[in-house]
Parts: structure tokens; sequence; C-alpha cells
């Protein structure tokens, strides 16, 4: 029977409700005690301010959240729980979690296949994230096998409209708005969230958004980054090339100028993104051919440096901002 992701933040918001109602009852039953121990009736109250009640409380949007609350730091709204649902999902997608085990599956030592039986990670840790499907797996393609098998096949596009508007992003379909959150935001949540020290990493090439993937730091290995420049970021300019020809023609055969208006503009698109990923795939050789070895134990600001360095000490940035 499939699950709707909207009934489980309904009740997930009902909990924590709850929870801060229960918290804050016992806080101020607690003044009231001491207050009448030291009888301080006329110099103290027992209200507690709802801000200052360390329970978090969720509400539909940010407009939602009342005066009361204003200044807290425990306010979380839809679209932080979805972000954070998206982040579990990426986390699943790389073996981080398991749906087979609670908590960390995987942060470093030994990789253990059996740990995963109902949804198997990526067995290279590379996750592209592309402005269209041009690629069978990408992480639009792999969320959607996720949600089928978290909450089943029949409620896949009602949870992915319900997510899509909890983004509140650009795009028309769900699964539009969704791939641009992954392109555009989830890098920027993902530090945040992780107080810039990101366990995921975003190799980027520029502002066209000609090639990006994500991969997992603590299963990185020498051989990650030329496995992504050969598999993936040459197997995209391969389709962008493609794909600049195919709307060439169509542009040159068609009879709609509208048509042929709109394939110029996309094969613009595709030249400028096929430029930047050469361009880039210049930048990201010296560094594959490196066969760079990191050391967990490091730490991220060290190691982020450290794969942008190829052995001639030259830094090539490949990796996004943080």
């Amino acid at each position: 029977m499939g699950r709707l992701i909207s009934d489980k933040f309904t009740a997930w918001q009902a909990e924590c409700e709850a929870r801060f109602q229960r918290l804050k009852a016992g806080e101020e039953a607690l003044n009231r005690i001491f207050i009448d121990i030291y009888g301080l009736q006329d110099e103290l109250t027992a209200e507690v301010a709802d801000r200052d009640v360390t329970a978090h409380r969720i509400f539909s949007k940010r407009e939602d959240v009342p005066e009361s609350m204003r200044g807290s730091a425990y306010v979380r709204t839809l679209r932080d729980e979805i972000v954070s649902l998206l982040s579990y999902a990426v986390g699943c997608m790389f073996g981080r979690y398991s749906l087979d085990k609670e908590g960390l599956a995987y942060a470093g030592g030994d990789w253990d296949e059996s740990r995963y039986v109902t949804f198997r990670p990526e067995g290279d840790n590379i996750l592209p994230l592309t402005d269209e499907a041009y690629l069978e797996k990408d992480v639009i393609t792999r969320l959607c096998q996720w949600l089928q098998v978290v909450y089943g096949e029949d409620t896949l596009e009602e949870n992915l409209e319900f997510i899509a508007r909890a983004l509140g992003n650009r795009g028309g379909t769900p699964r539009e708005i969704i791939r641009n959150y992954f392109l555009r935001d989830f890098y920027a949540d993902h530090c945040r969230t992780y107080q810039k020290r990101p366990v995921y990493w975003l190799f980027d090439s520029g502002k066209h958004n000609g090639f990006k993937a994500l991969i997992y730091l603590h299963r990185y290995t020498p051989d990650t980054t030329g496995k992504l420049r050969v598999d993936y970021l040459h197997r995209l300019q391969r389709v962008y090339a493609r794909e600049i020809e195919r709307m060439r023609d169509l542009a040159d055969n068609s009879g709609n100028p509208r048509e042929a208006a709109a394939s110029v503009k996309r094969r613009e698109k595709l030249q400028r993104q096929l430029l930047e990923c050469r361009e880039y795939d210049e930048k990201i050789a010296h560094l594959a051919l490196a066969r760079i070895e990191l050391d967990l134990d490091d730490g991220v600001k060290v190691n982020y440096e450290k794969l942008q360095t190829a052995a001639d000490g030259k830094m090539y940035p490949v990796l996004g901002r943080i």
C-alpha cells in the first residue's frame, strides 16, 4: 500500500508540536515549584516564552511563524523538512545511510554490501546532476527509484508534486523543479547543514552547469576523479555534441518559426555548456592523472584543497565553492 509524504509530514508536524507543548508545560511546572519553594510569587512568573523552548516546531512556511517564535533556533518549515528528506535520500544513494539500518551505515572503513538490501547505493560513488535528462542514471532517476521503494510506486507522482511544491523552485513539471533544486541549491543547503564541512562533494564546471556530479567523501578512492572524467564528463560532452547537431538540423529544416527559434536558443546554450566542459576537462585531467590519496583524519578542509592540487603543486578549482 503506497504512502504519501504529505501524510507523513502532517503526522511528524503534530508529533513535534505535541513534544513542544509537553516540554513547555514541564518547564512551567518546574518554574512554579521553585517559585513556591523560594516564595518568589511577587517577583517571577512561571510562564516560558515559546521562543525559549528548546524543541523543534514545524510550520508550513515562514509566513506562518508566530511572533512568539521569532528568533528561535528551533523553527522549522515544510521546505526544511523536505530538504532534509532529499539529503537523506542522497545519503542512501551513496550508502551513507541504509533503509535496512538505523543511523549511519557507512562513514569509512570496510564497505559491507550486505547492509543494503532494500535499496542499493551507487556502485561507483558518482551521482551526476544535469539540467535535462541526458543520462539514464542521474539524481532524478535515482530519487524516483528511492521514492518508489520507500513510499510505493502508486504514490510516486503525488509525492513528487508535494516535494516540488515545498521547494518552490523554478521549473514547470515537478521533476523539472526538483532537478533545478539539485542543480542550483542542494549543495548550498548541504554545506549549510554540515557547517561548511560537507561530506558530499560537488564537481562543478561553472556557471553554465555544463557538468556537475556529487561524490561521497568517505567512499572516495584515487580512481574516483578519473572515472568521473571518463565515464561521465566525456560521455556528457558527446551527448552535448549530438544535441547541438540535432538542434542545428531542426532549426534549418523546421517550417515553424517559433520551433526554429527555440532550437537556435537551445543550441547556443548547449554550445556554452560544451565549451565549459572542454575547459573543465583540461583542469580535471591533471587531477585524474595524479590519482590523489586523501586521508579522512585530516578533515574536510585539508582534503578539499588536496583533491584540487595536482602533482606539480598547482591548484585546479574543480569542486563547488563552500
